[in-house]
């Protein structure tokens, strides 16, 4: 049966897609502030590193905790305190003066951010059937492509003006009219109660945690992510010490990556509606795979072919997490699904940081800037994709025998 897209469902997948969008960026612009904020608040790389990596535990730590409230309440209800939350302590890092106030402030970013990403993929399935996730996912998604594109050159702009804190202001105060916008025209969403058991809290979360056929979808989300972890933190270092790109065209391979993304992000979503969610995953793992290969080797090489090899790439990669998104989407019982989606973001964030630590361990950087091993690393990430689509094999299944239910 085909599924018509309403008004309103069209507006849902907008105000998603931007509130991702805002929550994405929030996260992105405090590297590349990096330089500004450590010669103002006078700290060291390695504190600031801390700065960092503080957002993503606790982002992972609060999806954790939240996962057995998910399912308790209106999700309207559950997406708008976490949102406001979220637009408070961002305000928190634009008026940021020192590097406890900010290192505190990024905790509790991290602690409401954590959380969104979880709700708003619960949303997508409950308002929207399987057969048009994919397409739904594609275009909420591109928010990750979107921030790179726009969010990040204004970040970085206005902070050469402002100072590093009025990116946090600016997404903030824009932040917070989408709040109102939830608060105002989104629907209360409470069709999960009906089947809401009455479990507490701590119960749900532990129950959902380890039911066994949920197991599936946990494993393969914890290796899904490894390829993004593994290779973005060195990726622009790579790019100018190992591949010849000069450090002023790295603004331009990633506009021009976003760019293609953002075009192509949407396309994968209704090609994996039409074609089927886990043919997608699987042909765009082999291509991703098989070009991470490739590029991990590349040595001095022209900028449109660097520009070309990282836009095919990004795509595939996003084709991959869409359709997982999609097919793990459909995996869990519709009164468990918020703590189900909680858990799993959690598990993504908390599997990324540890990839991202053991790159940092096989790539070694040489005193001229040229990254050795790469291509070791490659590999690693290669096999990696090739492992999660064995896995993804058994959440296609558990998906299809839900579905045809």
């Amino acid at each position: 049966m085909d599924f018509k897209f309403s008004t309103y469902h069209v507006f849902v997948v907008g105000l998603l897609a931007f509130l991702q969008f805002t929550v994405v960026l929030d996260f992105m612009i405090l590297s590349p502030l990096g330089v500004l904020v450590m010669k103002e608040l006078q700290i060291s790389t390695q504190q600031f590193g801390f700065v960092v990596s503080a957002y993503a535990f606790s982002a992972g730590v609060s999806g954790i905790l939240a996962a057995g409230f998910a399912d308790r309440f209106d999700r309207k209800k559950m997406l708008l305190f976490f949102y406001i939350g979220f637009v408070v302590a961002t305000f928190l890092c634009g008026i940021a003066n020192s590097y406890f106030f900010l290192f505190g402030a990024r905790i509790l970013t991290g602690v409401f951010a954590g959380v969104i990403s979880s709700i708003s993929f619960a949303i997508v399935a409950d308002l929207f059937p399987l057969q048009v996730r994919g397409r739904v996912m594609g275009f909420i998604m591109t928010a990750f492509a979107a921030s790179q594109v726009f969010g990040l050159p204004i970040g970085i702009f206005i902070s050469n003006i402002w100072g590093w804190q009025s990116p946090f202001l600016m997404i903030a105060g824009i932040s917070g009219t989408v709040g109102f916008v939830i608060f105002f025209f989104l629907k209360p969403l409470t069709t999960h109660l009906d089947n809401k058991t009455e479990r507490h809290a701590f119960m749900h979360l532990v129950k959902t945690l380890t039911e066994p056929k949920y197991f599936p979808a946990y494993i393969a989300t914890t290796l899904l992510a490894t390829g993004g972890f593994m290779l973005m933190p060195f990726g622009s270092a790579f790019s100018v010490h190992n591949l010849g790109v000069k450090l002023e065209d790295l603004p331009l391979v990633y506009m021009v990556t976003g760019v293609v993304s953002m075009l192509g992000g949407p396309l994968m979503g209704r090609l994996s509606d039409w074609i089927g969610k886990y043919k997608m995953f699987v042909i765009a793992s082999f291509l991703a795979a098989v070009i991470i290969i490739y590029y991990t080797k590349m040595q001095v090489t022209p900028l449109p072919m660097v520009i070309f090899i990282n836009s095919i790439l990004f795509v595939f990669v996003a084709a991959r997490m869409i359709s997982a998104n999609a097919l793990t989407s459909a995996v869990p019982d519709l009164h468990d699904r918020g703590a189900f989606m909680a858990i799993s973001s959690s598990v993504q964030q908390i599997s990324g940081g540890i990839a991202a630590s053991v790159a940092g361990l096989i790539v070694i950087q040489t005193p001229s800037g040229y990254m050795e091993r790469y291509e070791t690393l490659g590999y690693v990430v290669a096999g990696a994709i090739l492992i999660t689509v064995i896995l993804m094999y058994n959440v296609n299944r558990i998906a299809l025998s839900k579905h045809s239910k």
